[in-house]
Order: structure tokens, then C-alpha cells, then sequence
């Protein structure tokens, strides 16, 4: 059954459950089903036992939420209160900045094991998100309530040295972005960007439109259309409706 695997407390509170379902069945019940529906089995958290010791997991699995998004669904929103510190197990996200005029610029991509540095910052800080975090595909994320992530970070080494990396990862692809943006033409911004897309996906062939592309890129869909079809004459890519097959990979 899914709760066989949480921790001996929980079975400890959910019998005391059951002794009230005597009392008031309808009430209580629905407890207990709503008790043990949102935790997290142990088995979904198996994958990451490189990155966590078993006393990470098991504290996981006992507190944190589970939650599905469709793509193109907020996760975290500016100016949002952060309760929980995401971490990604199914999925892409994209995490995004947004200028005065409500134009929006892609920072990083979140992949699977990842957690989103700029939300833990505003978490150890208590301040509301700076960035727009969006399911760049289905995605899966486990919630961490920040009161227990901070708790983790000073008492387990296998967690600070998870959340010391993330910040490190996340810094090193802020730079890289600053780089692009400064360095890169457009047209070579917009090749890494195919590139950088096919290697998250693990496919050639991506389903996206033009605007969508503009809308990562901080420009305009004519600017993304006239530089993909000059990508498309130099037989790097091959461009259908919505979609785009990376060649020169």
C-alpha cells in the first residue's frame, strides 16, 4: 500500500485516527484518507539517494508535497510568498525574469533533481519570488516546507551540500546567460537555444512555435522566424508546423 513506507510515527498517528473514526466516522475518515493520500512513497525518492542519505529521504517522504503541472502552468510566480523549496523529479522548468513592460527573459532551465536557487535565496531571506518559475513541459515537483529545509541545512551534510551545489549550478548558468546575452549574436543565441533545448528533451525534433521562442529570447516573433529560416538555408535545422528538427548537433 502507498503509506507502508512512511516513517513509524505516521502509523502511530493514524491509529489514534482510527479510534476516533468511532466517534464521528465521516469526519475522521475523510482525515485519515487526506493523512496518508499526500505523502510522498520512499519509492519515488529512491532515484536520489546519491544526492540525499537515508535520513534525508525519510524525512522527505514524512513532510513534503507532491504536486503535478501541466505545461505552461505557474509554478512560482513574482511577487508570490515562498512556503516550499521546489525539487523537480519529472519534468523541465523554465525560470524567468520579468522587466517593466511585462517582457519576459529565461534565466536557466530546471531538469530533473534540481532545485530552483533563486527561491531558496528568497527563502532564507523571507522575501517574496523575484522570478517566474513555468512547467516547460508535464512536470512533477516535491514541495519542501522552508522551516524543515532550513533545519536540514544545519544539521545534514548530505542536504548543505545539495543546496551549496544548487547554488553553485544555478550561478554558474546565470553567468552564462549574461554571457550569451553580452557576447553571443542573435542569431547564435538563438542556435544555443535549439541546442540547449534537444539536449533537456533528449530529441532533434522540438514542438515549439516561434513566439514562444521570442518570448525565452527577450524579441520579437519576426526576428525568431527570419533567423530560423536562415538556419533552415544553411541545412542546420528543417522547420515544420511548430516544429522544429535540429540537424547540426
Amino acid at each position: 500500500m502507498r503509506y507502508s513506507v512512511a516513517p513509524r510515527g505516521r502509523f502511530k498517528v493514524g491509529a489514534n485516527i482510527i479510534l476516533l473514526l468511532k466517534n464521528n466516522q465521516t469526519i475522521y475518515f475523510k482525515i485519515l484518507i487526506d493523512y496518508f493520500w499526500n505523502m510522498i512513497a520512499k519509492e519515488i525518492l529512491l532515484p536520489f539517494s546519491y544526492l540525499f542519505d537515508e535520513t534525508i529521504i525519510n524525512s522527505i517522504s514524512e513532510v513534503a508535497e507532491l504536486r503535478t503541472y501541466k505545461k505552461n502552468d505557474i509554478i512560482i510566480d513574482i511577487g508570490q510568498a515562498l512556503n516550499y523549496v521546489p525539487l523537480l523529479i519529472k519534468g523541465n522548468i523554465k525560470v524567468l525574469r520579468e522587466d517593466n513592460n511585462g517582457s519576459e527573459l529565461l534565466l536557466y532551465v530546471l531538469e530533473t533533481g534540481d532545485t530552483c536557487a533563486m527561491s531558496l535565496t528568497c527563502c532564507m531571506a523571507k522575501s517574496v519570488s523575484k522570478i517566474r518559475a513555468i512547467a516547460d513541459e508535464d512536470t512533477t515537483v516535491i514541495m519542501i516546507p522552508i522551516s524543515d529545509m532550513k533545519n536540514w541545512f544545519d544539521t545534514n551534510n548530505s542536504w548543505r551540500n545539495f543546496i551549496l551545489q544548487s547554488y553553485q549550478i544555478r550561478f554558474d548558468e546565470m553567468l552564462e546567460t549574461i554571457d550569451t546575452l553580452a557576447f553571443m549574436k542573435m542569431d547564435e543565441r538563438l542556435f544555443k537555444y535549439l541546442t540547449d533545448k534537444v539536449k533537456l528533451s533528449a530529441s532533434t525534433d522540438l514542438e515549439i512555435t516561434h513566439q514562444e521562442i521570442a518570448e525565452d529570447l527577450h524579441t520579437s516573433r519576426v526576428v525568431v522566424s527570419r533567423l530560423l529560416k536562415q538556419l533552415e538555408n544553411d541545412k542546420r535545422i528543417a522547420l515544420g508546423r511548430n516544429k522544429i528538427h535540429v540537424i547540426d548537433f
